[in-house]
């Protein structure tokens, strides 16, 4: 796959993962396990929800040091482009009340979540800040990579539900399907050497 076109699909596949994420907030079912803590930072911080994303993405990429981890490309474009958008999104996006609304908004944001996954991982930049976390778990301390997933997640969402975050119906959702949903989008997208050996993400910045 030429450079130029991989890049493309990162920046459409990061632009688009920001914005689905803004589209499964306003929901309003609940929504993945890092965004569930960053709502629960937003009430108590007064920042955007984006801005936290930005915040908690550098955080968890020093908590790489100790794990000898090393960003990359998409790394760092992963960090500097899913806030913002997740808040132009938020900004243009209404909130939805009708439960026929909430469920077609939710639906919606996580095929697009899944579309976005496998463009910004196919695109084969490296993983974002969450993802290394896992990896890098797996990598120098020997922890199965699903194991290092689920204790991961599930402290996350304990800390955001505990601080206000939003969880619900959409979160278990998200969880049960997303993985499902990538497996099948990936293969559209991905450089033919990644399609059998990738980690679906654990976000979503997820927030990926």
């Amino acid at each position: 796959m030429l450079l130029s076109r991989r890049l493309l699909q990162l920046f459409v596949g990061l632009t688009a993962y920001g914005f689905a994420i803004a589209v499964m907030i306003r929901a309003g079912i609940g929504v993945a396990p890092w965004d569930v803590l960053s709502q629960g930072l937003v009430r108590h911080t007064g920042l955007t929800f984006g801005t936290v994303t930005f915040v908690t993405s550098l955080v968890v990429l020093l908590l790489w040091i100790p794990l000898r981890q090393r960003p990359r490309f998409g790394t760092i474009a992963n960090t500097l482009m899913i806030g913002p958008v997740a808040d132009l999104g938020l900004h243009v996006l209404p909130q939805q009340t009708e439960w026929w609304a909430q469920g077609l908004t939710f639906a919606g944001g996580l095929l697009l979540l899944a579309v976005a996954s496998g463009l910004y991982i196919g695109a084969d930049f490296g993983p974002g800040p969450r993802d290394g976390l896992m990896l890098g778990l797996h990598a120098r301390l020997g922890w199965r990579v699903g194991v290092a997933r689920t204790a991961i997640e599930v402290s996350v969402l304990a800390v955001g539900w505990l601080l206000g975050g939003q969880v619900g119906i959409g979160t278990a959702a998200e969880a049960l399907l997303i993985g499902p949903l990538v497996a099948i989008t990936l293969p559209l997208f991905a450089r033919r050497r990644m399609a059998t050996s990738v980690v679906v993400p654990a976000r979503a910045s997820s927030s990926a």
